[in-house]
């Protein structure tokens, strides 16, 4: 049986006496969708940064397809093919989105020449990989000419040039529209269909529960449940769950957000 991408086990993460992360226990498989979620303060930020390598986890194992690593840090964490958007993008908006998506890592010769027309063509083969469809966007277009939607498409195919196996998305489809989403949800449906797994992080629960092959509820730093979409059918059924472990009403969308 293959191995888990990334598999977390008994991860907690400590800030002087407060465990914002108790004992999380945490298997993504490869070329699946999954889909966190949680109220305010439930860990969900402090979940991203580990597996981004940003902060360290304080006790626990962070596995590799089935091989541990130690001293996680960014470095190793995108070493292991793990590429973290967070929810500002990270996106120069003066940019193309050839210049994003190379930012940092260009094509240079031997002499330290730009690769222009390489870069063009490998932006050009990642729009299409994402799924742009648009004939007026071009690897030459500028990133801040862009709806948020396609800028979030610009982040995920910088994420397929970094050779990301795992794309953790934090709270990709904020403040986007019906439409927007929906592009959204076609970058992720082409991600997953090119084998690559993805950490769909949301508040929208309808939004996660429309995209996700599987979900994972974090509460108060621990693993409140990990459900197929065969197990939860609809987003009422999870935002039953989320009512009934809060002991309060879910913050679900307006019917008006549901995709």
């Amino acid at each position: 049986m293959a191995k888990p991408l990334v598999e977390l086990r008994g991860i907690i993460k400590a800030f002087g006496r407060v465990r914002a992360l108790d004992g999380v226990d945490l298997a993504i498989e490869c070329g699946e969708v999954v889909g966190l979620v949680g109220d305010n303060g439930a860990g969900k930020s402090t979940l991203i940064k580990i597996l981004a390598g940003v902060l360290p986890p304080s006790a626990g194992e962070i596995l590799v397809r089935g091989q541990s690593v130690s001293a996680w840090d960014a470095a190793r964490a995108r070493a292991a093919g793990i590429e973290t958007v967070f929810q500002d993008r990270a996106l120069a908006v003066q940019q193309s989105v050839m210049h994003n998506i190379f930012m940092g890592r260009e094509l240079a010769g031997r002499f330290g020449w730009l690769k222009l027309s390489e870069e063009r063509r490998e932006a050009e083969r990642l729009m299409r990989e994402v799924g742009f469809t648009s004939k007026d966007l071009s690897p030459r277009s500028i990133v801040g000419r862009l709806s948020g939607g396609e800028r979030q498409g610009v982040s995920i195919a910088r994420a397929l040039y970094n050779r990301a196996a795992l794309i953790v998305l934090d709270e990709p489809t904020a403040a986007l529209s019906l439409i927007e989403t929906a592009k959204v949800f076609g970058f992720v449906r082409q991600a997953r269909s090119a084998g690559r797994s993805v950490l769909f992080v949301g508040h929208n629960i309808h939004h996660v529960h429309a995209i996700a092959d599987r979900f994972v509820v974090l509460d108060r730093g621990r693993i409140a449940l990990s459900a197929s979409r065969g197990e939860l059918p609809s987003a009422e059924a999870l935002i039953t769950f989320m009512e009934r472990i809060a002991g309060r009403p879910a913050v679900a969308a307006p019917a008006g957000d549901r995709v």
